[in-house]
Formats: structure tokens, sequence, C-alpha cells
């Protein structure tokens, strides 16, 4: 078909046809078989006798009994009914059902009213005509309607199995891709045809890329292991094309995703690390039965939390957020996964800030929560060394009241997320979120008979709100440059629903003021991570060895207080637990009459917005703390000069407490 009639038939004509009634487009099919079905027994018995005058229905009633004997069955059968667009194998077994029903009744009809004088085998001929003209024209229309133009997305699929027909077979039907071949690592499927496309070896890709002029590669393995996911993403990578990839068979299964759910390629499949996994004792032991709440229900991880703890089936889950729209997203999204899979879990979506203790006492005592998730926190490290007051507010003084409202109502567990910040900070949010935890672990060492606190320290996740990932990936559509800190720079990764999930399981194992770790496994370079988001997505790197590449890599230099790599443990003293992801931290903290002191003395710094006295008061309290050399915090630069403060930094008995705190811890460290 040449370019001029295939753009008629694109702009013209399968849009009129598309758009006309359902009824006129139900009374062109009947018409169609009205007028063939009589043309396919005139052809058998032409085929038959070997001549164009049969002498056989002369009066022409053999030909209008096989017309009223096939049209009521086909609509019987749902034949008018279905939408010729999505025609699929399945309709081949009604089309035959109904021709060969068809056929007998009018066996029937001959042999009992009729002339007697056709053979069976015309009738056996007709069948196999009646059969190929239904079936057969109903799959051309299909093929007319959504056949591919000129503009759509030449694919390559990469796995030939049941996932990859799948998708081959939805990309076909929705005409925006045009799967042109499959690849598969299978020597017995190679060379073979799945859904009439070739299937190929991996070597002969680059030659096939070319040649058929691929754009895209999606990958079709919902099952495969992170571990070869990324093993067959190292070898497609230099191919530069676009990759893709279908959602996960858990995905699928749960109705999250359809297999034509066409995405990028997960950045987790870069880590290479397959997910341990789960005890079931250890996820049921804080929340089926029970009364759970979530605090920051809405943030990245929060909302993951709640996902898994709604599959656990507590009583009832709690969602706290401050954020009215992120709430409204999460309840939505939890509400219908309750009313889908008819969970008996109550859904209780409550605004509130942790920061408040007496709204978040009465929410633990009205809804008799007995575990605790505090994943509310401020956690963008520019953000937070910008707004320090707020930061110490809302990562210090909302986990110390929402674990005093627990106390006072009586939870039994109060698990803070934390983060791989808090070790050797070097900026507000690691120094409040470390200070957080001592918060805990003072309480603990004050005594709380009731209330069980631990701590789960991990490092970076994807695709969370804080991720460079989403970022990374917003700059290379846009064109770039990808902008990379520090080409040394290091981080610790884990997926959102990995990490939600040790989190469940560690804060069933803790005594009392323990500090989970999470193992992420090695760490990556950020700019290495940049590069190969870049060539997932079919692009080149420009630098010095390849000036005409596609994408820049651009580096902005450290941010204030930003560390080239970040640790996940203070000191050596570290054990094994249940689980082989899970490590138990043995860490230093201190007495509650001194936390006290220090949390006293930082509110009232924090109610006279005296940034100097509140750094002050953290370095003394978290003594790993290593402060950039000035404040950062916005409105504290702008101020010239400063506000007088009008009252004194601590006595000199708080200091020296504080300064023999600090040298005890020093010497307590590892150099």
């Amino acid at each position: 078909m040449s370019p001029e009639r295939k753009n008629v038939r694109k702009r013209i004509l399968v849009p009129v046809l598309a758009s006309l009634p359902r009824a006129v487009k139900r009374f062109i099919m009947v018409a169609a078989d009205a007028v063939m079905i009589p043309v396919a027994l005139w052809s058998a018995l032409v085929l038959k006798f070997d001549t164009f005058s049969t002498g056989i229905g002369g009066s022409g009633w053999l030909y209008a009994v096989a017309v009223v004997a096939a049209l009521p069955v086909f609509a019987r059968l749902g034949l008018y009914r279905a939408v010729i667009r999505f025609v699929g194998p399945a309709a081949m077994f009604a089309v035959a059902v109904g021709v060969t029903l068809s056929v007998v009744l009018l066996g029937v009809y001959d042999r009992t009213i009729g002339t007697h004088e056709v053979p069976l085998s015309a009738f056996a001929i007709y069948w196999a005509l009646a059969l190929l003209y239904v079936g057969g024209s109903r799959f051309c229309a299909r093929h007319f309607l959504t056949g591919h133009d000129r503009g759509a997305v030449r694919v390559a699929i990469y796995g030939a199995g049941e996932a990859g027909a799948q998708l081959a077979a939805a990309l076909k039907m929705r005409g925006e891709h045009q799967p042109v071949a499959y690849i598969d690592d299978d020597r017995k499927l190679q060379g073979s045809y799945v859904n009439g496309i070739e299937v190929f070896d991996t070597t002969e890709l680059p030659a096939l890329i070319k040649r058929a002029k691929i754009d895209r590669i999606l990958l079709a393995l919902p099952r495969a292991s992170r571990h070869r996911r990324r093993e067959i993403l190292r070898n497609l990578e230099s191919l530069h094309v676009h990759l893709q990839t279908v959602p996960e068979v858990s995905d699928i299964v749960a109705g999250r995703a359809k297999v034509d759910d066409i995405r990028d390629v997960d950045v987790a499949d870069l880590l290479g690390r397959d997910a341990v996994p789960p005890n079931a004792t250890l996820l049921d032991a804080c929340i089926r039965g029970r009364s759970v709440m979530v605090t920051g229900a809405g943030g990245s991880i929060g909302s993951e939390l709640c996902r898994q703890i709604l599959q656990l089936e507590p009583v009832r889950l709690v969602l706290l957020e401050m954020s009215e729209l992120a709430l409204y997203s999460v309840e939505r999204e939890l509400r219908q996964v309750v009313d889908r899979e008819q969970l008996d879990v109550k859904l209780v979506p409550l605004l509130g800030n942790a920061y408040h203790k007496h709204r978040v006492r009465e929410v633990l005592q009205t809804y008799h929560v007995q575990t605790v998730y505090h994943a509310a926190a401020y956690k963008h490290v520019p953000i937070v060394e910008t707004n320090m007051i707020q930061g110490v507010h809302n990562n210090v003084f909302s986990t110390l009241y929402a674990a005093e409202a627990a106390l006072e109502a009586g939870v039994e567990t109060f698990v803070l997320i934390s983060t791989d910040k808090a070790v050797n900070p070097t900026n507000v949010l690691g120094a409040t979120k470390r200070l957080a935890e001592l918060v805990l672990q003072g309480l603990h060492r004050r005594g709380s008979p009731h209330t069980r606190f631990c701590m789960v320290r991990f490092g970076n996740v994807l695709e969370s709100s804080g991720s460079v990932v989403p970022l990374f990936r917003e700059q290379i559509r846009s064109g770039g440059p990808v902008t990379v800190t520090h080409p040394e720079v290091i981080r610790y990764f884990m997926t959102i629903p990995e990490a939600a999930q040790l989190v469940l399981q560690a804060g069933s194992m803790g005594n009392g003021g323990d500090v989970f770790v999470l193992d992420m496994g090695k760490p990556i370079r950020i700019d290495h991570l940049a590069r190969h988001m870049v060539r997932l997505m079919g692009l080149t790197v420009r630098d010095e060895d390849n000036p005409d590449g596609d994408i820049e890599i651009e580096y902005t230099g450290l941010r204030p207080a930003e560390k080239l790599y970040e640790e996940l443990l203070i000191g050596n003293n570290v054990a094994g637990t249940e689980h082989p992801m899970i490590l138990r931290a043995t860490e230093h903290s201190l007495p509650w009459e001194s936390m006290q002191r220090i949390l006293d003395d930082l509110l009232t710094a924090t109610r006279l917005f005296d940034c100097d006295r509140a750094l002050a008061i953290l370095r003394a309290a978290v003594a790993e703390y290593a402060p950039a050399p000035q404040i950062q915090d916005l409105v504290w630069a702008k101020r010239t000069p400063p506000m007088a403060t009008p009252i004194a930094l601590p006595d000199a008995t708080k200091v020296a407490d504080f300064a023999t705190h600090r040298a005890r811890q020093g010497q307590q460290l590892p150099n």
C-alpha cells in the first residue's frame, strides 16, 4: 500500500468507520454475512460438481435456508456484538461453533424437507469455505482498523514467553507500537514465530536494529530476578536504543498494572540485588489484628508502609498526615484496595501534625492504637539546611511529642523511621534525625513499661520524593544537562517496597531503645547511575571522549553540608538479628535528665528563632555532628545585624555537662 493510501485510511476511512453508530456497524456485518453465506454455498457446489451450472437449489430455497440457519446462530453466539478491533483467538471458537451449527441445520433441512440432492461432501466443503469467510473477514477487518501506520514506534520485545506474546497482541491492537521481532535466549524458540513475529538470538540484535529500524526494546520479563535483569540491561546498554519494560508479575497479579503498561526501566534493576523473602512471623507480630497508625502517611515511605500494612490486615489503619492533598491521595488509593480485595480493615484518614501532642494523644486513645510507625519528617538536606528552625521542630520535637503521646496512650510499639544521614552528620537534617534517635533512647532509659521504642536506619530509597532518580529522568527527557554534585559522590540505595518491608519486620524485633540498620548492599556512585540512566533511554553521554553525544553530565559541586558518602553505623558494635538484612547496632545514648535539659534549651532557642544557639545545642547534644562553617538558614542569613537574643546561653554547668559528654563520646568513637 502506497503512503498516500495509508494516509487516506488513517485520516479518513478508519475514523469514519470507528465513529459509526453501533447499530449501523451490526447492520453492515449482518448484510455482509447475508450476501457471502450463499456465495460460500454456491462455491462449494461448484467445487463439488466441477461446473457452474449445478442444477441444485434452482428455486433458491437452499440458499435462503442457509442464510436463515446461519444468521440467528451467529447472533446468538455474540458474533455481532463483538468489537472488531478487539477480536482475538477466543472469537475463532465461537466462529467455528456458529458455522458448524449452521451447516448442520442446513443439512437437516436438505435431508428432511429439501431435495436430498446435495452430497454430504458438498456440505463439508461449504463448512470449510464458510469458516474461512466468517473468521477471515473479521480478522481482515480488524487488521484494516488497527493496522500500523508509518508513525508507529518499531519495537523489539525481549522475551518470547507468555508475557511477550500478550504484550505483542496488546500493542498490535493499540496501533501506537509495531512489534517487529522477539529476542530470546532460549535456543528452542529462536527461529520460530510467535504471533507471526520471528524470534531472534541476542547476538543478532545489533544488525537487527539497523535492518528493521528498531526504535525501542521492551523487556517482557516480569518473572526474571533482579540479578538476571541487571545482566540483560548491561548487555543492552551499548546498543543506544531506548529500553523500556513491563511491570513485574506481582503488580500484574495484584491488579496494580497491566502487561501492556510500558514504562522506563526500573532503576532498581541496576542494583542487581534480589529482595530476601519476608519473615511472615515478623511481619504479623505488630500489625495483624491490631490497631496501627502511620504518621506522615502521605509521604514516599509512609504511603508504602500503609500499602504493606493494609495487606497484613490490621483491625484499623490510622493515617495521620498534615498535607490535605497527600492524605486524600493515599486514602483514595487504599480505599480502592480495600474494596477490590474486600479487606476487613477500617481506614481512618486524619489531618494532623505530630508536633501537636494533644491531637496525637487524642487520636491514639480514641482509636486504641497499639503500633505507631513515625515516618513524618523533613528529609531534603538543602531545604532543611536553609530552614533550620523548622527542621528542628519537625524532626526533633514532633518525634518527642509523638513519643510522649504514645507513652501516655499506652501504645505498645513505637518505630522511628531514621536515616543514614544521622551517622556522623554534617548537616542539620542528619543532626536532627540523630537527636530524634537520642530522644527515643532517652525515653527508654527513663523507663517506658508499656511502650517499646526502636529506630530503623537506612539510606536513600529509589523513586522517593527526595531521590535523584526522578530528577535525572526529568533532566534526560528535557535534553539535559544531568546535574551531579560531585563525580565521587556515592550513596546507598534500596527500593521503597523493600525498605518498607524491612522496617515492618525490624519493628517487631526491638526490646526497647534498639537501633536497627538495614543492609543496603553496595553503595552506588551517583555519576555512574546518571550515565546508566542516559544509556538506558537510548542516548549517549556527551563528554571529552564523545563530544557529539546527546546528554551532558554537569558537576555542580557539593551542596552546603553535603557529604561525599554516607555511613550506616556509629562505631563497629553491631550484631545480626533473625533477618539476614537487618542488623542491630549498639550505640551510645544520653540519660533522660541530660536529654531533658538539652530539649528545654533547644525549644527556647527555636521559639526565639536563635539559630546560633540552636546550632550550639545540636553540636553539644550530637557528639559526632560537624556542621557547616556558617548557618545557612535563609531568614537568619538575611538579618543585618542579627536580632539580639534576650536570654543568655546555657549556664556553665550545662555547658560543662555537654563538654564532658562530647569528650567522653569522642574517646569511645573509633579512629
